[in-house]
């Protein structure tokens, strides 16, 4: 009976030690993610300045882009617009000159 209650305090004393290694082990690996996480928010803070960067550059490129075509639109119906006056000049001219004749009608 000695014998088997010294397997059983023997085997006690080893599941404590594999416990309290469990325990360190678990400590461990929670510190190792723990640094591991901050490295990580570290360099993405770092990178911050680089993606804002990159967002402005973006986003310029397409506010340059939008003044370029809207130049263009402007551009094309400026042209349309004194053509139509060129055409109608003549008739403009006539009307004017017949009110100038003609004042009562």
């Amino acid at each position: 009976m000695d014998d088997t209650l010294q397997r059983l305090l023997d085997a006690e004393v080893r599941a404590e030690k594999i416990a309290q290694q469990a325990e360190a082990d678990q400590a461990q690996i929670v510190q190792t993610a723990l640094q591991e996480a901050r490295a990580e928010e570290e360099r993405f803070v770092g990178r911050i300045p680089d993606l804002h960067r990159g967002y402005i550059v973006k986003a310029q490129e397409r506010a340059e882009q939008t003044v370029a075509e809207l130049k263009r639109r402007y551009d094309e119906r400026h042209v349309q617009l004194r053509n139509m006056a060129e055409d109608r000049e003549d008739e403009a001219l006539a009307a004017a000159f017949q009110v100038i004749v003609s004042p009562e009608l």
